[in-house]
């Protein structure tokens, strides 16, 4: 990866700590849509760098995959709490709040595979990566599937 991708990555990630500090409440269903959308943004962002990685598309780096992943398994967690009642709307299907068991299982399959990733990512290990992208990859389509326009 070249130095200045380096540098913008870092740039991009210093620049999204903020959103670690995840509201518990939103001023207006407004609020709550773009949180929910720059969060899983920033997500995939992250995600992608480490499955190119896996699929050759970009040199392997072990660090930055290491981190991307990390990254990527911080940020699934946040999201969720913006899909209350009343923040209908954004590219969120009407099925996230008509089914909200089978959305809240996807929620949990999703972070759990990408929780398994950052697991993989750690150890360096392409081969690990590899075979923990794809189960994270499918938790992510499905829930796209379900419940995103």
């Amino acid at each position: 990866m070249s130095r200045l991708a380096l540098s913008a990555a870092w740039l991009a990630t210093l620049v999204a700590v903020p959103a670690l500090a995840q509201p518990t409440t939103f001023a207006t269903p407004k609020e709550a849509i773009k949180f929910r959308q720059s969060t899983l943004k920033e997500m995939q962002q992250n995600f992608k760098r480490v499955a190119d990685m896996a699929s050759g598309k970009a040199d392997f780096d072990a660090k930055v995959a290491e981190s991307s992943a990390a990254r990527a398994a911080e940020l699934i967690q946040l999201p969720w709490a913006a899909f209350g009642p009343g923040t209908e709307g954004g590219k969120a299907r009407p099925a996230v709040w008509s089914e909200p068991d089978k959305f809240k299982a996807a929620q949990e399959r999703g972070k759990e595979e990408v929780g398994k990733l950052a697991v993989a990512a750690k150890t360096g290990d392409l081969a690990a990566i590899k075979a923990a992208i794809g189960s994270a990859g499918a938790a992510c389509k499905n829930c796209h599937d379900s419940f995103r326009e």
